[in-house]
Order: structure tokens, then C-alpha cells, then sequence
């Protein structure tokens, strides 16, 4: 298949890969041939690049079209604003390399441009991308609805590819069949312009039953029938190697169990006959840190931004205590740390920091600069962390597709190995836990079903 790439593109490629993925091998001649193509492979597989290099290598193949309004002709969606970032800058290597081998190789070709929309792009710069739009747009669903439904939508006339990545992210939920509803204005406003409907690519390594999410993903056409999908089946269990860790001797004799590290800011004791409830979190708070310092960087999940706050405040409070030789005592802070200073060894990360702070703490832990990091599903999906070698869950993921997800954030390389631990806080989340590591081994993930003719999203659109 390589062969068909420009020799620009080719030349990149053979000098940064051994070899195309399977993802790539099987999915590039679907996606070259047109057809509307759902790729299932594992993370840290190359699917995205396995989407995007086709048309890339298009773009860089052809002039620019004259018409303003026809410029932009690659979209890629993204259900995380993280992710639309992290694809932003994963898009650099590919375009520069490909530039480099051009010029190696006395070639002209047209170097694509790359913007970004989502709910974090300043309004001036907006208004920049309708001015002058780039030749591939990265967005989300929610600002690829703010764009047909504005003066902006102009702007995409001229799109012949959609790239959707994460798909199972969107499929289930109303907030998929609010996307679904979006790509059909889509194809309205290209088709109607006397141009071909854009191609569908979908992207996931947790989708099951694939013929399912190939229905969503190709939608209906104005006749009732659905649009055929090539799908493109690469999935394989990526090595892992998961552990549940159960902290204390007994977990029958915990009690009630805090959803949060326990904080002394104002709290008051139990009444007067009252039974004593003890927390697992005096014994999951040391092994955290062991953890941090014996890896070179681990992302710890949590399922709400305030204990993310609270649990990184507490490592780092553990930490100063540590190196300082003092006797760790209780936590002195109630929701420190969100941001971090300068010297924390552990930072948070959730979708209600500042679009600044994300990237910077983002751009540390990918660096290997910052140790840990304490987040919410914001880091979920699909994000190249290249320096995480360890990923601890704290509570149980809930589902075989997070489970999966999240793991796969570590060892994120092709071939590499994803380490994980998972820290349930109750008996029951122990049971839960248990069951979900041993189908994650399997590969059995959840089956997923999308809303069929959900009349509310019809009606708000």
C-alpha cells in the first residue's frame, strides 16, 4: 500500500517505521478506495495516523484551492478538548517530516495547515479561522454544531474527509446522535455545493459490535438507506499487566468508606455512641507515593475533580514530609494542589482548570517533567502520554472499555507493554474490580447500542 502514497510521504514514512502497523496495512486501502471506513485497533497502535495519512498526503499533493471557502477539506473530531490538542501537536512530526523529504528529494509540495476550534479557542482566534481557514480543522462536536448553525459554516464547504475519533466516546450517548444529526448538516451544506459527500472515518480501540457503531458512524442517507461502512477489524490484546491492590489486611473491617481523603478543615467527630468508621485512604496514601517514586511517571484516575484536588494536595503534603524526615500527620490542606506550584511532585488535572493550565501541566507530564498526575476522564481518551509508564486507578474503572482506556495510557508506543493498578476503596468495589481486570485480560468489552430516533436532540437542533 505504500507504494500509492507520493514519494515524499513514502520516504517519511520508511525512515521513521520499521513498518505500517496492521491498523495501517488494512485500513489505508479502505480509506484510499473512498469508502466510509470504522478502524477497531488497540491503543498505541497507529490508528490515528493510520486515518490521517491518506489524506495528508493529498493535501500536500495538490494546490490550494482558490476559493476561500473550499480551503478547509480535513476535519477531525475529537470528543476531549485534550485530545484535540494532543492530535494538533502529534500532527506536526508527520507534516514536517514529509516537508524535510520533499526538499531531500527536489519535490514541491503544498505543506497543510492545521487550526484547532474548540470551547477554548479565543474568540479573536475564531474569527481568525473563518478569515482564514486552515486546510485541516480539529474540533469537537460541540463547536462543529456552533459553526453550521453560525456564519462560520461556510467555511466547510469544502470538506471531503471527517475523521472521528473515539467513536464509542459518542455512540451510546445523546451526545452521539446529537454529532449524528451534525455530520448530516455536514453533508447538506458540501452536497449542496455540487461536491461529493465527505468520507466517514471512525477510530476506537473499545468498540463493540463493530457492525453497530459502523451504523452510526455511516448514518442514513436522504432515501432511508444506510450508508455501506468498510470496517476494519485490527484489534488484538495490547500486552498488559494489571494489578488490583488491596492496601490493608481486611477490607470487611473499614466500615463506611469516604469518597474523599479525609480532611480536618472544621470536621467534626462522631456523636456519642457513634461506631467508629476507618478510612482506606491512611493506607492507599503511602502506597501512591511508593509508586510515584519508583516509577518515571504515572497518571492516577479518579472520578470526580474535587478528589483529584485532595489526593494530589496529600501526596505532595506526604512527599515535603518525607524528604524533610518528619512524621507524616494528618492532611493540613483542604483542596491544595489543583494547580500545583513549581516544586509539587504531584499536580491535578480536570476540565474545569484553565485551557493555559491544562497545556502546561499536560506538556510537563509528557515531558517526564512532573512526576505524577492526578486526573479526571479529561486524560482519558486516546492521549499520546509517551513518558507514563505506570497508570493507577483509584476505584474501580466501572466498565471494561475505561479499564481499557485508561491502562492503555501507559506504555502508549507501539508494542510497548501498558502497567496499571487499580486501588478499589470498599468490598464491593473489590468485587466490581476483580471482574473487570479479569474481562480487560479477556478483551470482552461492554456491547455498545446508540440511541435510536431520540426525538428531544432532533427538536433542540
Amino acid at each position: 500500500m505504500l507504494e500509492r502514497f507520493t514519494p515524499a510521504t513514502r520516504a517519511w514514512f520508511t525512515s521513521s517505521f520499521p513498518a505500517p502497523t496492521p491498523a495501517q496495512e488494512r485500513g489505508w486501502p479502505a480509506i484510499a478506495a473512498g469508502d466510509h471506513t470504522l478502524i477497531l485497533a488497540p491503543t498505541g497502535s497507529g490508528k490515528t495516523l493510520a486515518a490521517f495519512l491518506w489524506s495528508l498526503d493529498q493535501l500536500a499533493a495538490e494546490p490550494v484551492p482558490d476559493q476561500r471557502d473550499l480551503r478547509t477539506r480535513l476535519l477531525y473530531i475529537s470528543p476531549l478538548r485534550a485530545l484535540a490538542v494532543d492530535v494538533e501537536r502529534n500532527l506536526r512530526a508527520p507534516l514536517a517530516g514529509i516537508s524535510l523529504a520533499a526538499e531531500r528529494l527536489g519535490l514541491d509540495v503544498t505543506l497543510p495547515t492545521v487550526g484547532v476550534r474548540s470551547g477554548d479557542t479565543p474568540a479573536d482566534e475564531r474569527r481568525r479561522l473563518v478569515r482564514h481557514p486552515p486546510d485541516v480543522l480539529i474540533t469537537t462536536p460541540e463547536s462543529l454544531f456552533l459553526m453550521l448553525t453560525s456564519q462560520a459554516r461556510s467555511t466547510l464547504s469544502g470538506v471531503r474527509w471527517v475523521i472521528i475519533d473515539e467513536i464509542h466516546a459518542l455512540a451510546a450517548t445523546k451526545r452521539g446522535s446529537h454529532l449524528a444529526l451534525t455530520l448530516e448538516r455536514l453533508e447538506h451544506l458540501v452536497v449542496g455545493g455540487d461536491r461529493s459527500a465527505p468520507q466517514r472515518i471512525g477510530l476506537s480501540a473499545t468498540q463493540r459490535p463493530l457492525e453497530e457503531i459502523g451504523r452510526f458512524l455511516g448514518g442514513t442517507s436522504g432515501r432511508g438507506v444506510p450508508r455501506p461502512v468498510t470496517i476494519v477489524d485490527a484489534g488484538q490484546l495490547k500486552p498488559m499487566e494489571v494489578e488490583v491492590v488491596v492496601p490493608v489486611a481486611d477490607m470487611s473491617r473499614l466500615g463506611e468508606i469516604l469518597d474523599e481523603p479525609p480532611s480536618t478543615s472544621g470536621a467534626s467527630g462522631p456523636g456519642p455512641g457513634a461506631p467508629v468508621r476507618s478510612s482506606i485512604w491512611p493506607s492507599v496514601h503511602p502506597k501512591l507515593l511508593e509508586l510515584i517514586r519508583s516509577h518515571r511517571s504515572t497518571l492516577i484516575f479518579v472520578n470526580a475533580r474535587r478528589l483529584a484536588e485532595r489526593l494530589a494536595a496529600r501526596l505532595n503534603e506526604l512527599a515535603e514530609a518525607e524528604d524533610a524526615g518528619e512524621e507524616v500527620g494528618p492532611p493540613t490542606s483542604d483542596a491544595m494542589g489543583a494547580i500545583g506550584h513549581g516544586g509539587d511532585l504531584v499536580k491535578a488535572h480536570h476540565g474545569s482548570l484553565s485551557r493555559a493550565q491544562r497545556l502546561h501541566i499536560e506538556d510537563q507530564l509528557k515531558s517526564g517533567v512532573l512526576k505524577a498526575l492526578v486526573a479526571t476522564s479529561s486524560l482519558e481518551l486516546g492521549i499520546d502520554m509517551g513518558a507514563i509508564d505506570l497508570v493507577v486507578q483509584v476505584e474501580s474503572p466501572g466498565s471494561v472499555a475505561r479499564g481499557l482506556q485508561r491502562i492503555g495510557r501507559a506504555g502508549h508506543n507501539v508494542g510497548d507493554t501498558s502497567r496499571g493498578k487499580i486501588f478499589p476503596k470498599h468490598r464491593g468495589d473489590l468485587v466490581e474490580a476483580a471482574v473487570v481486570v479479569d474481562r480487560m485480560r479477556k478483551g470482552l468489552i461492554e456491547e455498545t447500542r446508540y440511541p435510536r430516533n431520540p426525538l428531544d436532540v432532533l427538536a433542540q437542533q
